[in-house]
Protein backbone atom coordinates (compact mmCIF):
# COMPACT_ATOMS: atom_id res chain seq x y z
CA UNK A 1 0.00 0.00 0.00
CA UNK A 2 1.57 2.92 -0.99
CA UNK A 3 1.03 6.70 0.02
CA UNK A 4 -2.19 8.68 -0.42
CA UNK A 5 -0.63 11.32 -3.06
CA UNK A 6 -3.67 11.42 -5.90
CA UNK A 7 -5.85 14.72 -5.60
CA UNK A 8 -9.30 14.75 -4.34
CA UNK A 9 -12.12 16.32 -6.58
CA UNK A 10 -12.76 18.70 -3.71
CA UNK A 11 -9.24 20.11 -3.44
CA UNK A 12 -8.76 20.45 -7.67
CA UNK A 13 -11.58 22.34 -7.67
CA UNK A 14 -10.73 24.60 -4.78
CA UNK A 15 -7.35 25.13 -6.82
CA UNK A 16 -9.02 26.14 -10.22
CA UNK A 17 -11.45 28.08 -8.44
CA UNK A 18 -8.83 30.21 -6.30
CA UNK A 19 -6.50 30.55 -9.71
CA UNK A 20 -3.97 28.64 -8.45
CA UNK A 21 -4.14 25.96 -11.48
CA UNK A 22 -6.08 25.98 -14.82
CA UNK A 23 -8.75 23.82 -15.68
CA UNK A 24 -6.60 23.31 -18.99
CA UNK A 25 -3.47 22.41 -17.30
CA UNK A 26 -5.67 19.94 -14.97
CA UNK A 27 -7.25 18.40 -18.15
CA UNK A 28 -4.05 18.33 -20.18
CA UNK A 29 -2.52 16.48 -16.64
CA UNK A 30 -5.28 13.64 -17.11
CA UNK A 31 -5.42 13.01 -20.87
CA UNK A 32 -1.31 12.74 -20.49
CA UNK A 33 -1.61 10.17 -17.84
CA UNK A 34 -4.78 8.18 -19.58
CA UNK A 35 -2.64 8.02 -22.64
CA UNK A 36 0.36 6.61 -20.54
CA UNK A 37 -2.13 3.97 -18.61
CA UNK A 38 -4.95 3.02 -20.08
CA UNK A 39 -2.78 0.62 -22.55
CA UNK A 40 -2.14 -1.12 -18.87
CA UNK A 41 -5.65 -1.05 -17.42
CA UNK A 42 -7.80 -0.93 -20.51
CA UNK A 43 -10.72 1.36 -18.73
CA UNK A 44 -11.36 3.71 -21.16
CA UNK A 45 -13.18 2.94 -24.50
CA UNK A 46 -13.42 6.48 -25.92
CA UNK A 47 -10.95 9.28 -24.85
CA UNK A 48 -12.69 12.75 -25.31
CA UNK A 49 -9.48 14.94 -25.85
CA UNK A 50 -11.06 17.80 -27.85
CA UNK A 51 -14.11 17.83 -25.86
CA UNK A 52 -12.51 17.77 -22.37
CA UNK A 53 -9.41 20.26 -24.10
CA UNK A 54 -12.31 23.18 -25.62
CA UNK A 55 -14.46 22.85 -22.10
CA UNK A 56 -10.94 23.41 -20.16
CA UNK A 57 -10.58 26.01 -22.08
CA UNK A 58 -14.51 27.69 -21.97
CA UNK A 59 -13.99 26.93 -18.03
CA UNK A 60 -10.72 28.90 -17.94
CA UNK A 61 -11.88 31.61 -18.97
CA UNK A 62 -15.64 31.93 -17.45
CA UNK A 63 -13.60 32.44 -13.92
CA UNK A 64 -10.97 35.17 -15.23
CA UNK A 65 -14.19 36.89 -16.56
CA UNK A 66 -14.84 37.00 -12.71
CA UNK A 67 -17.99 33.66 -13.13
CA UNK A 68 -18.27 31.13 -10.82
CA UNK A 69 -16.82 27.96 -12.41
CA UNK A 70 -18.64 26.07 -9.82
CA UNK A 71 -18.31 23.48 -7.06
CA UNK A 72 -16.61 21.08 -8.99
CA UNK A 73 -14.30 23.48 -11.43
CA UNK A 74 -11.85 21.52 -13.35
CA UNK A 75 -12.36 18.20 -12.16
CA UNK A 76 -12.47 15.47 -14.39
CA UNK A 77 -15.00 12.53 -14.86
CA UNK A 78 -15.63 9.88 -16.52
CA UNK A 79 -18.79 7.55 -16.97
CA UNK A 80 -19.55 4.12 -17.82
CA UNK A 81 -20.57 3.72 -21.88
CA UNK A 82 -24.17 3.67 -21.56
CA UNK A 83 -24.56 7.08 -20.31
CA UNK A 84 -25.45 8.93 -23.40
CA UNK A 85 -22.63 11.10 -24.78
CA UNK A 86 -23.42 13.42 -27.44
CA UNK A 87 -21.58 12.27 -30.86
CA UNK A 88 -20.81 9.29 -29.48
CA UNK A 89 -22.54 5.76 -29.99
CA UNK A 90 -23.51 4.40 -26.76
CA UNK A 91 -22.05 0.89 -26.48
CA UNK A 92 -22.97 -0.22 -23.15
CA UNK A 93 -20.27 -3.07 -23.62
CA UNK A 94 -21.75 -4.68 -26.27
CA UNK A 95 -20.97 -5.66 -30.24
CA UNK A 96 -24.38 -5.21 -31.48
CA UNK A 97 -24.47 -1.82 -29.81
CA UNK A 98 -21.73 -0.91 -32.19
CA UNK A 99 -24.41 -0.36 -35.15
CA UNK A 100 -26.30 2.36 -33.81
CA UNK A 101 -26.15 6.06 -34.58
CA UNK A 102 -24.58 8.23 -32.72
CA UNK A 103 -26.33 10.12 -29.14
CA UNK A 104 -27.36 13.43 -29.93
CA UNK A 105 -27.14 15.07 -26.35
CA UNK A 106 -25.79 13.60 -23.13
CA UNK A 107 -27.31 12.06 -20.44
CA UNK A 108 -28.95 14.48 -17.89
CA UNK A 109 -25.99 13.17 -15.13
CA UNK A 110 -23.42 13.90 -17.19
CA UNK A 111 -25.16 17.86 -17.88
CA UNK A 112 -25.33 17.90 -14.46
CA UNK A 113 -21.64 17.21 -13.68
CA UNK A 114 -20.58 19.74 -16.46
CA UNK A 115 -23.39 22.34 -14.88
CA UNK A 116 -21.05 21.79 -11.83
CA UNK A 117 -17.76 22.48 -13.67
CA UNK A 118 -16.65 18.95 -14.13
CA UNK A 119 -15.39 18.13 -17.50
CA UNK A 120 -15.76 14.87 -19.32
CA UNK A 121 -13.06 13.01 -20.37
CA UNK A 122 -14.36 9.74 -21.73
CA UNK A 123 -16.49 6.67 -21.76
CA UNK A 124 -15.57 3.86 -19.47
CA UNK A 125 -15.50 0.00 -20.10
CA UNK A 126 -18.15 -2.38 -18.52
CA UNK A 127 -19.89 -5.36 -18.59
CA UNK A 128 -22.25 -6.02 -22.14
CA UNK A 129 -25.42 -5.12 -21.62
CA UNK A 130 -24.83 -4.47 -17.53
CA UNK A 131 -25.07 -8.09 -16.90
CA UNK A 132 -21.48 -9.22 -15.06
CA UNK A 133 -19.71 -8.76 -11.93
CA UNK A 134 -16.22 -9.40 -13.25
CA UNK A 135 -15.07 -7.04 -15.48
CA UNK A 136 -14.12 -8.99 -18.19
CA UNK A 137 -15.74 -8.61 -21.74
CA UNK A 138 -15.39 -10.83 -24.61
CA UNK A 139 -15.50 -8.25 -26.92
CA UNK A 140 -13.06 -5.48 -25.63
CA UNK A 141 -10.89 -7.44 -22.88
CA UNK A 142 -10.58 -7.77 -19.82
CA UNK A 143 -10.89 -4.62 -17.45
CA UNK A 144 -7.73 -4.68 -14.83
CA UNK A 145 -7.67 -3.37 -11.25
CA UNK A 146 -4.66 -0.62 -10.69
CA UNK A 147 -4.14 -2.59 -7.41
CA UNK A 148 -2.75 -5.48 -9.45
CA UNK A 149 -3.44 -5.73 -13.32
CA UNK A 150 -3.77 -9.20 -13.35
CA UNK A 151 -7.01 -9.33 -11.34
CA UNK A 152 -10.23 -7.74 -11.98
CA UNK A 153 -11.90 -4.85 -11.19
CA UNK A 154 -15.12 -6.01 -10.48
CA UNK A 155 -18.54 -4.97 -12.52
CA UNK A 156 -20.46 -3.87 -14.45
CA UNK A 157 -18.98 -0.48 -13.97
CA UNK A 158 -15.53 -2.12 -14.38
CA UNK A 159 -14.02 0.87 -15.84
CA UNK A 160 -14.91 3.06 -13.31
CA UNK A 161 -13.82 1.37 -10.35
CA UNK A 162 -10.72 1.22 -12.68
CA UNK A 163 -10.23 4.79 -13.82
CA UNK A 164 -11.11 6.27 -10.67
CA UNK A 165 -8.93 4.16 -8.50
CA UNK A 166 -6.27 5.11 -10.67
CA UNK A 167 -6.41 8.75 -10.41
CA UNK A 168 -7.37 8.70 -14.19
CA UNK A 169 -11.07 10.56 -13.37
CA UNK A 170 -11.60 11.68 -9.58
CA UNK A 171 -15.18 11.33 -9.86
CA UNK A 172 -16.89 8.73 -12.24
CA UNK A 173 -20.40 7.64 -12.71
CA UNK A 174 -22.00 3.82 -12.85
CA UNK A 175 -25.03 2.16 -13.11
CA UNK A 176 -25.97 -0.70 -10.10
CA UNK A 177 -29.02 -3.07 -10.90
CA UNK A 178 -27.70 -6.12 -8.79
CA UNK A 179 -24.29 -4.51 -7.04
CA UNK A 180 -22.32 -3.12 -10.41
CA UNK A 181 -21.30 -0.42 -8.42
CA UNK A 182 -20.29 -1.59 -4.93
CA UNK A 183 -19.00 -4.52 -6.31
CA UNK A 184 -16.08 -2.58 -8.59
CA UNK A 185 -15.94 -0.24 -5.35
CA UNK A 186 -15.25 -3.12 -3.13
CA UNK A 187 -12.84 -4.29 -5.10
CA UNK A 188 -10.58 -1.74 -6.67
CA UNK A 189 -10.88 0.21 -3.15
CA UNK A 190 -13.27 3.75 -3.55
CA UNK A 191 -16.60 5.02 -2.27
CA UNK A 192 -20.07 3.98 -4.26
CA UNK A 193 -23.00 5.33 -3.70
CA UNK A 194 -26.10 2.85 -5.45
CA UNK A 195 -28.77 6.16 -4.17
CA UNK A 196 -32.70 4.88 -3.88
CA UNK A 197 -34.12 3.68 -6.23
CA UNK A 198 -36.00 6.76 -8.26
CA UNK A 199 -33.50 9.75 -6.78
CA UNK A 200 -31.16 9.86 -9.66
CA UNK A 201 -32.87 10.13 -12.95
CA UNK A 202 -31.95 7.46 -15.89
CA UNK A 203 -32.75 9.64 -18.56
CA UNK A 204 -30.35 9.18 -21.29
CA UNK A 205 -28.88 5.95 -20.32
CA UNK A 206 -28.50 2.44 -22.02
CA UNK A 207 -31.07 0.68 -19.67
CA UNK A 208 -30.99 -3.47 -18.18
CA UNK A 209 -33.64 -4.08 -15.83
CA UNK A 210 -36.26 -0.57 -15.05
CA UNK A 211 -36.85 -2.29 -11.74
CA UNK A 212 -33.81 -2.29 -10.71
CA UNK A 213 -31.39 -0.10 -12.46
CA UNK A 214 -29.87 2.71 -10.36
CA UNK A 215 -27.39 4.70 -11.49
CA UNK A 216 -23.95 6.80 -9.06
CA UNK A 217 -21.20 8.08 -8.38
CA UNK A 218 -18.02 6.47 -7.16
CA UNK A 219 -14.88 8.45 -5.66
CA UNK A 220 -12.01 8.15 -3.41
CA UNK A 221 -13.50 9.99 -0.26
CA UNK A 222 -16.58 10.01 1.22
CA UNK A 223 -16.41 14.27 0.58
CA UNK A 224 -15.97 13.68 -3.17
CA UNK A 225 -18.97 11.43 -3.29
CA UNK A 226 -21.22 13.78 -1.36
CA UNK A 227 -20.32 16.64 -3.88
CA UNK A 228 -20.88 14.75 -6.72
CA UNK A 229 -24.19 13.13 -5.33
CA UNK A 230 -25.27 16.41 -4.19
CA UNK A 231 -24.45 18.04 -8.04
CA UNK A 232 -26.42 15.15 -9.10
CA UNK A 233 -29.71 15.48 -7.41
CA UNK A 234 -32.95 16.60 -8.85
CA UNK A 235 -36.44 15.50 -10.67
CA UNK A 236 -35.94 14.43 -14.20
CA UNK A 237 -39.22 14.14 -15.78
CA UNK A 238 -37.37 11.82 -18.40
CA UNK A 239 -37.35 9.14 -16.29
CA UNK A 240 -40.70 7.75 -14.89
CA UNK A 241 -39.14 6.20 -11.73
CA UNK A 242 -37.56 9.44 -10.83
CA UNK A 243 -39.19 10.62 -7.55
CA UNK A 244 -40.69 14.64 -7.36
CA UNK A 245 -38.69 14.85 -3.75
CA UNK A 246 -36.61 17.73 -2.77
CA UNK A 247 -32.97 17.37 -2.54
CA UNK A 248 -31.06 16.58 0.67
CA UNK A 249 -27.67 18.98 0.48
CA UNK A 250 -25.58 15.82 1.84
CA UNK A 251 -22.45 17.21 1.81
CA UNK A 252 -22.95 19.97 4.72
CA UNK A 253 -24.01 17.05 6.86
CA UNK A 254 -20.76 14.94 6.76
CA UNK A 255 -19.68 16.20 10.07
CA UNK A 256 -22.36 16.02 12.13
CA UNK A 257 -20.85 12.08 13.46
CA UNK A 258 -22.36 9.10 13.95
CA UNK A 259 -22.99 9.96 17.76
CA UNK A 260 -27.19 8.83 18.16
CA UNK A 261 -27.01 7.16 14.91
CA UNK A 262 -27.96 2.92 15.93
CA UNK A 263 -26.01 0.96 13.60
CA UNK A 264 -26.11 -2.64 13.42
CA UNK A 265 -24.49 -5.94 11.75
CA UNK A 266 -26.11 -7.84 8.93
CA UNK A 267 -26.40 -11.67 10.33
CA UNK A 268 -28.15 -14.76 8.86
CA UNK A 269 -27.76 -15.07 5.27
CA UNK A 270 -25.05 -11.69 5.35
CA UNK A 271 -23.12 -14.10 7.94
CA UNK A 272 -19.48 -13.95 6.11
CA UNK A 273 -17.44 -16.25 8.80
CA UNK A 274 -16.70 -18.42 5.75
CA UNK A 275 -15.30 -15.67 4.29
CA UNK A 276 -12.37 -13.95 6.16
CA UNK A 277 -10.91 -10.99 4.30
CA UNK A 278 -14.95 -9.90 4.20
CA UNK A 279 -15.41 -10.76 7.85
CA UNK A 280 -12.19 -9.06 9.06
CA UNK A 281 -13.29 -5.64 7.56
CA UNK A 282 -17.42 -5.69 8.74
CA UNK A 283 -15.66 -6.68 12.43
CA UNK A 284 -13.51 -3.42 12.06
CA UNK A 285 -16.40 -1.37 10.38
CA UNK A 286 -18.64 -2.62 13.10
CA UNK A 287 -16.08 -2.56 15.75
CA UNK A 288 -15.32 1.47 14.68
CA UNK A 289 -19.77 2.37 14.80
CA UNK A 290 -20.20 0.65 17.93
CA UNK A 291 -22.50 -1.61 16.27
CA UNK A 292 -22.46 -4.31 19.03
CA UNK A 293 -26.01 -6.13 17.75
CA UNK A 294 -26.94 -8.38 14.77
CA UNK A 295 -30.14 -8.89 12.66
CA UNK A 296 -31.19 -12.10 11.14
CA UNK A 297 -32.90 -9.79 8.24
CA UNK A 298 -34.71 -12.98 7.59
CA UNK A 299 -35.98 -13.33 3.52
CA UNK A 300 -32.67 -11.85 2.23
CA UNK A 301 -32.15 -14.87 0.57
CA UNK A 302 -35.86 -14.31 -1.39
CA UNK A 303 -34.80 -11.20 -2.14
CA UNK A 304 -31.87 -12.21 -4.08
CA UNK A 305 -33.82 -14.98 -5.85
CA UNK A 306 -36.99 -12.00 -6.87
CA UNK A 307 -33.94 -9.71 -8.30
CA UNK A 308 -32.86 -12.87 -10.36
CA UNK A 309 -36.04 -13.58 -11.69
CA UNK A 310 -36.71 -9.83 -12.69
CA UNK A 311 -33.49 -9.48 -13.95
CA UNK A 312 -33.86 -12.18 -16.60
CA UNK A 313 -37.31 -11.57 -17.30
CA UNK A 314 -37.00 -8.00 -17.90
CA UNK A 315 -33.66 -8.14 -19.54
CA UNK A 316 -34.61 -10.73 -22.16
CA UNK A 317 -37.62 -8.58 -22.91
CA UNK A 318 -35.53 -5.54 -23.71
CA UNK A 319 -33.17 -7.64 -26.03
CA UNK A 320 -35.73 -10.08 -27.41
CA UNK A 321 -34.77 -8.73 -31.19
CA UNK A 322 -31.16 -9.24 -30.56
CA UNK A 323 -31.27 -12.65 -29.21
CA UNK A 324 -33.33 -13.43 -32.66
CA UNK A 325 -31.28 -11.24 -34.79
CA UNK A 326 -27.70 -11.73 -33.84
CA UNK A 327 -27.43 -14.28 -31.02
CA UNK A 328 -23.58 -15.13 -32.03
CA UNK A 329 -22.56 -11.24 -31.14
CA UNK A 330 -23.20 -11.65 -27.55
CA UNK A 331 -21.22 -12.81 -24.51
CA UNK A 332 -22.07 -16.15 -24.91
CA UNK A 333 -22.41 -16.54 -21.06
CA UNK A 334 -24.88 -13.06 -21.16
CA UNK A 335 -26.96 -14.42 -24.20
CA UNK A 336 -27.32 -18.00 -22.55
CA UNK A 337 -29.10 -16.06 -19.59
CA UNK A 338 -31.26 -13.63 -20.94
CA UNK A 339 -32.13 -17.25 -23.27
CA UNK A 340 -33.45 -18.30 -19.56
CA UNK A 341 -35.48 -15.00 -19.00
CA UNK A 342 -37.23 -16.08 -22.03
CA UNK A 343 -38.01 -19.21 -20.22
CA UNK A 344 -39.91 -17.97 -17.30
CA UNK A 345 -43.64 -18.28 -16.98
CA UNK A 346 -45.33 -14.78 -16.02
CA UNK A 347 -46.31 -16.74 -12.94
CA UNK A 348 -42.91 -16.41 -11.96
CA UNK A 349 -42.15 -13.01 -12.54
CA UNK A 350 -45.45 -11.70 -10.81
CA UNK A 351 -44.20 -13.82 -7.78
CA UNK A 352 -40.93 -12.14 -7.79
CA UNK A 353 -42.30 -8.60 -7.70
CA UNK A 354 -44.37 -9.78 -4.75
CA UNK A 355 -41.50 -10.88 -2.78
CA UNK A 356 -39.65 -7.62 -3.49
CA UNK A 357 -42.97 -5.33 -1.46
CA UNK A 358 -42.49 -8.01 1.15
CA UNK A 359 -39.13 -8.47 1.25
CA UNK A 360 -38.97 -4.17 1.35
CA UNK A 361 -41.36 -4.08 4.12
CA UNK A 362 -39.00 -6.68 6.38
CA UNK A 363 -36.50 -3.71 5.67
CA UNK A 364 -38.96 -0.72 6.49
CA UNK A 365 -39.16 -2.90 9.77
CA UNK A 366 -35.39 -2.98 10.50
CA UNK A 367 -35.09 0.34 9.91
CA UNK A 368 -37.92 1.42 12.51
CA UNK A 369 -35.07 0.35 14.95
CA UNK A 370 -31.61 0.91 13.73
CA UNK A 371 -30.21 3.65 10.93
CA UNK A 372 -27.26 1.48 9.40
CA UNK A 373 -26.84 -1.85 8.45
CA UNK A 374 -23.67 -3.18 7.75
CA UNK A 375 -23.00 -5.90 5.56
CA UNK A 376 -20.08 -7.37 3.12
CA UNK A 377 -19.71 -5.88 -0.20
CA UNK A 378 -18.00 -8.68 -1.45
CA UNK A 379 -17.26 -11.83 -0.37
CA UNK A 380 -13.54 -11.77 -1.08
CA UNK A 381 -10.75 -9.42 -2.56
CA UNK A 382 -10.03 -9.18 -6.31
CA UNK A 383 -9.77 -12.48 -8.18
CA UNK A 384 -7.52 -13.26 -10.60
CA UNK A 385 -8.78 -12.77 -14.32
CA UNK A 386 -9.43 -15.82 -15.69
CA UNK A 387 -10.73 -17.03 -12.54
CA UNK A 388 -13.96 -18.69 -13.32
CA UNK A 389 -15.36 -20.29 -9.42
CA UNK A 390 -15.43 -19.13 -6.05
CA UNK A 391 -15.78 -21.66 -2.84
CA UNK A 392 -19.27 -20.36 -1.45
CA UNK A 393 -19.51 -22.00 2.21
CA UNK A 394 -18.07 -25.14 1.23
CA UNK A 395 -19.62 -25.51 -2.11
CA UNK A 396 -17.17 -24.47 -5.52
CA UNK A 397 -20.22 -21.96 -7.47
CA UNK A 398 -19.44 -19.78 -10.64
CA UNK A 399 -17.83 -16.69 -9.60
CA UNK A 400 -19.45 -14.04 -11.99
CA UNK A 401 -22.70 -13.73 -10.35
CA UNK A 402 -21.47 -14.78 -6.79
CA UNK A 403 -19.41 -11.74 -6.50
CA UNK A 404 -22.78 -9.95 -6.23
CA UNK A 405 -23.81 -12.41 -3.33
CA UNK A 406 -24.20 -9.66 -0.45
CA UNK A 407 -25.46 -6.40 -2.89
CA UNK A 408 -28.14 -8.01 -4.65
CA UNK A 409 -30.76 -8.43 -1.81
CA UNK A 410 -30.77 -4.59 -1.21
CA UNK A 411 -30.80 -3.76 -4.59
CA UNK A 412 -34.02 -5.70 -5.01
CA UNK A 413 -36.00 -3.07 -2.92
CA UNK A 414 -33.66 -0.18 -4.38
CA UNK A 415 -32.61 0.65 -0.77
CA UNK A 416 -29.11 3.39 -0.56
CA UNK A 417 -25.88 1.90 -0.16
CA UNK A 418 -22.53 3.60 0.27
CA UNK A 419 -19.89 0.81 0.04
CA UNK A 420 -16.19 1.97 1.96
CA UNK A 421 -13.27 0.87 0.95
CA UNK A 422 -11.10 -1.31 4.05
CA UNK A 423 -7.58 -2.55 3.36
CA UNK A 424 -7.38 -6.27 3.83
CA UNK A 425 -4.12 -7.15 5.45
CA UNK A 426 -4.25 -11.08 4.64
CA UNK A 427 -4.70 -10.49 0.81
CA UNK A 428 -2.82 -7.42 0.08
CA UNK A 429 -6.05 -5.55 -1.10
CA UNK A 430 -8.84 -3.59 -0.96
CA UNK A 431 -12.30 -5.00 0.17
CA UNK A 432 -15.48 -2.90 0.50
CA UNK A 433 -18.51 -2.88 3.20
CA UNK A 434 -22.11 -2.08 3.17
CA UNK A 435 -23.29 0.90 5.18
CA UNK A 436 -27.21 0.45 4.25
CA UNK A 437 -29.99 2.81 5.06
CA UNK A 438 -33.87 3.63 4.79
CA UNK A 439 -35.16 4.75 1.36
CA UNK A 440 -33.70 8.44 0.36
CA UNK A 441 -31.47 8.79 3.82
CA UNK A 442 -28.34 8.74 1.92
CA UNK A 443 -26.96 11.16 3.96
CA UNK A 444 -26.97 8.45 7.16
CA UNK A 445 -24.68 6.20 4.81
CA UNK A 446 -22.48 8.93 3.72
CA UNK A 447 -22.34 10.33 7.26
CA UNK A 448 -21.31 7.19 8.93
CA UNK A 449 -18.61 6.83 5.79
CA UNK A 450 -16.70 9.87 6.88
CA UNK A 451 -16.83 9.36 10.54
CA UNK A 452 -15.02 5.72 9.21
CA UNK A 453 -12.78 8.36 6.82
CA UNK A 454 -11.99 10.69 9.28
CA UNK A 455 -10.91 7.78 12.06
CA UNK A 456 -8.73 6.51 9.23
CA UNK A 457 -10.55 2.90 9.17
CA UNK A 458 -10.89 3.23 5.04
CA UNK A 459 -8.29 3.16 2.96
CA UNK A 460 -6.88 6.08 1.49
CA UNK A 461 -4.28 4.95 -0.73
CA UNK A 462 -2.71 4.96 -3.94
CA UNK A 463 -2.22 1.87 -6.42
CA UNK A 464 0.81 0.71 -7.67
CA UNK A 465 -0.72 1.54 -11.15
CA UNK A 466 -1.87 5.33 -11.00
CA UNK A 467 -1.55 8.92 -12.48
CA UNK A 468 0.87 9.56 -9.27
CA UNK A 469 3.39 7.49 -10.97
CA UNK A 470 2.76 7.80 -14.85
Amino acid sequence: MTDANLPLAADIADAVRSGDISAAAIIADTLASIEALNPTLNCFTEVLAQRATERAAQLDARRAAGQDPGPLAGVPFAVKNLFDIAGVTTLAGSKINRDNPVATRDAVLVERLENAGAILVGALAMGEYAYDFTGENEHYGACRNPWDPARMSGGSSSGSGSATAAGLAPISLGSDTNGSIRVPSSLCGLFGLKPTYGRLPRTGSYPFCDSLDHLGPLARSSADLALAFDCLQGFDAGDPACAERPSLPTHERLDLGVDGLRCAVAGGYFDCTAFPEAQAAVAQVAAALGASRELELPGADAGRSAAYLVTNAEGAALHRERLRQRPQDFDADTRDRFLAGTLWPAGWYVRAQAVRRWWLEQMLAVFREVDIVIAPATPCCAPAVGTTTLNVRGELQALRPNLGLFTQPFSAVGLPVVSVPLWSESAGLPIGVQLVAAPWREDLCLRAARALETAGITLRATPPVSSAGS
